[in-house]
């Protein structure tokens, strides 16, 4: 069920020469709307149809899913931005304070007062009301590698797709079909108020499965079936301030459904849930990975990026490989890349 305000009416796309500089944007309430596990699923469903219908959706993916959790991230900095406001009496006081707050904390290694800082020229609003003139790809793309530069944690998640990519000299997502897309995703918020983590991870989740069907075998590089995932989770029945690792994690839905279940049996005990490690070799199916565990607020979650057999991504505090209390995977069961004369020539023969 939604409880929903009246969403503000979006105005027409207009070419960049009948736009006004907007020095300030209209922010949402924090409390507008909560959305629920169905609601989000349909909303998505729609986003990632909107391209081409559902048949082209999985085609798509790696124009949809960072662009969801685009939206994720300015939704909550918008949140975060209005507390500030409401503390400070001032929008411009308040966002000097939480620029120089994210630098001071990146200087000293410490948590901002933000999740995420988001440069107020590329925020959710800016994307939203840019012309689709040509132009609007790029500056998707731009402000995606910005908001990953001014992030750590977001290079290699947030900075990985083109939005201006070409093939055979044409757009893969013009801007028309890319302005639809972005209407579709702005149809809801993802704020604090309006999507707990869980539940949102869920949604993220569905959408992978609906994207796994479309691809068909080709999906087993991303996505696990979640009854098997379930299953695997019961299995470890992971305890408490344990650590749980995945070699071939794909978009991590093992790891998560551990944790899950971990924090279903015991619901007061989040604190000690088990942390999760994974690794992935392939950049888009590890930025799937890593956007998932945020979107799950598993923060404090480590990947890496990499060949498992020929550069394992986490070693011990002296010497050789690190322990884990559980490893769960699937992987991929047909590559032929592994044979024993490669494996010989490898730094990972002597591991």
């Amino acid at each position: 069920m939604v409880t929903a305000a009246k969403s503000t009416k979006r105005q027409p796309r207009t070419k960049k020469a009948d736009q006004q500089k907007v020095t300030t944007f209209a922010f949402p309430a924090m409390a507008e709307e909560h959305l629920d596990i169905p609601t989000l699923e349909t909303w998505l469903w729609d986003a990632a149809c909107a391209i081409r219908g559902a048949a082209d959706a999985p085609k798509f993916k790696d124009f949809i899913l960072p662009l969801v959790f685009f939206k994720r991230l300015s939704d909550v900095f918008d949140d975060e931005f209005l507390g500030q406001v409401a503390e400070f009496g001032d929008e411009e006081v308040a966002r000097e304070v939480i620029k120089a707050d994210h630098e001071d904390a990146l200087k000293n290694n410490r948590k901002p007062i933000v999740r995420f800082f988001i440069p107020h020229e590329y925020r959710w609003s800016a994307v939203r009301h840019h012309a689709s003139d040509g132009t609007l790809g790029q500056f998707v793309t731009d402000a995606m590698r910005d908001v990953a530069k001014h992030n750590p944690e977001l290079l290699g998640v947030l900075d990985i797709k083109d939005y201006n990519e070409r093939q055979s000299g044409q757009r893969t997502l013009d801007d028309d079909r890319l302005a639809t897309l972005i209407e579709v995703v702005s149809r809801h918020r993802l704020g604090l108020k309006n999507a707990e983590p869980d539940i949102l991870g869920r949604a993220y989740e569905y959408l992978l499965r609906k994207f796994a069907e479309g691809q068909g075998q080709s999906a087993g590089e991303f996505y696990t079936p979640k009854e098997v995932g379930w299953l695997m989770a019961h299995l470890l029945d992971p305890k408490p301030y344990t650590t749980v690792y995945d070699p071939t994690c794909g978009s991590a839905g093992l790891l998560i459904k551990a944790r899950l279940l971990f924090e279903q049996k015991n619901p007061a005990q989040k604190s000690k849930a088990p942390k999760l490690y994974g690794q992935e070799m392939n950049p888009v199916t590890f930025a799937m990975a890593k956007m998932n565990m945020f979107l799950h607020d598993y923060t404090d979650s480590l990947f890496a990026i990499g060949d498992t057999f020929t550069k394992p991504g986490f070693a011990a505090e002296g010497a050789g490989l690190k322990r884990f209390d559980y490893v769960v995977a699937n992987p991929m069961w047909n590559q032929k890349n592994y044979n024993d004369s490669y494996l010989k020539n490898r730094s990972c023969a002597n591991r």
